[in-house]
């Protein structure tokens, strides 16, 4: 996770639970749902090093762990570290968030299961139109904008829409 209270960090946490069929809170609660089924919950401030802190401790917790979400890429790459370290790297799925060039490059590589690609580019520019309405009619934006997003794999996942880390590559922000 990333840390308490952090409304992006919430609604990411309760997000992945709501779509793996978890019981989870609203979108609009920033607290962090904490399901039975999961085993350990650790806050990583989106940080590789702290990430592997964070996968180190829950393995201590729960050395069964098979399923891994992250924050973000670093995160991501901090628990791939920790379970490599410990021999659980080829038992344990992650899963992240972001899409930047080297999360990217960690799911072709197979240390990230997928990540869900989002395009900072295309949200700045969506920021700044809104901010130009806003200035020249004073139009305010209210509740959801959806800027989009693609879950990316090595290979698309057969039932769920997604692309494989070609596109990944293509879209992804940061460097290539």
């Amino acid at each position: 996770d990333l840390f308490p209270g952090h409304p992006v960090g919430a609604q990411r946490h309760n997000g992945f639970l709501q779509g793996f069929g978890l019981k989870s809170n609203d979108a609009k609660n920033n607290e962090l749902a904490r399901p039975a089924e999961v085993v350990c919950m650790a806050d990583s401030f989106g940080d590789r090093a702290k990430g592997q802190t964070a996968m180190e401790n829950c393995l201590q917790k729960n050395p069964d762990i098979n399923l891994v979400y992250t924050i973000n890429e670093p995160a991501a790459a901090g628990a791939f570290n920790a379970l490599q370290k410990s021999g659980k790297d080829k038992n344990v799925m992650i899963v992240s968030v972001d899409g930047g060039c080297d999360g990217i490059k960690d799911v072709a590589a197979g240390k990230i299961a997928a990540t869900s690609q989002q395009y900072p580019l295309k949200m700045a520019a969506m920021g700044v139109a809104a901010g130009v309405d806003y200035a020249t009619s004073g139009k305010k934006v209210s509740g959801y904008t959806d800027t989009g997003v693609t879950l990316i794999a090595a290979k698309p996942v057969a039932g769920v829409e997604s692309k494989d880390t070609q596109v990944g590559t293509e879209l992804c922000w940061g460097k290539k």
